[in-house]
């Protein structure tokens, strides 16, 4: 196999830094091992963010995903390491990372973490007709 997993996460500059838009990405194939059993959790990571100067790559992406493969974590520690790798990589005006775990013994479980710089403030919400 010519890539392996790896915690590596490249940016490239965002083209436009001086608009508010919002990078919407959807990972349907995170799995990750639970603490306790060992079992294998799968969920999908929806990941939204504000990009300020740079952008996350989506091959480093897909590859930083995939280190977690054989790693055992709680569904709530993951989602912040999530969210506080891809803060660091990239310095976002805001980020959400949502994850969706699959059920387990009847429970789905959804954890959101959230990061807001603490000098950017959203725009007015849009309601078109």
């Amino acid at each position: 196999m010519t890539t392996q997993p790896n915690k590596d996460l490249e940016t490239f500059d965002n083209a436009n830094p001086e608009r508010d838009y919002t990078i919407h990405i959807t990972m349907p194939e995170f799995t990750c091992l639970c603490p306790k059993t060992g079992q294998p959790d799968f969920a999908t990571i929806t990941l939204d963010y504000v990009p300020n100067l740079s952008c996350l790559e989506l091959k480093s992406l897909k590859l930083y995903i995939w280190s977690f493969r054989n790693v055992g974590s709680f569904h709530e520690a993951v989602t912040n390491e999530i969210l506080d790798d891809f803060v660091q990589a990239c310095s976002p005006r805001f980020m959400r990372v949502t994850a969706e775990f699959m059920v387990r013994g009847g429970i789905y479980t959804t954890v959101v973490a959230e990061h807001q710089h603490p000098d950017w403030e959203a725009a007015a919400h849009v309601t078109l007709p």
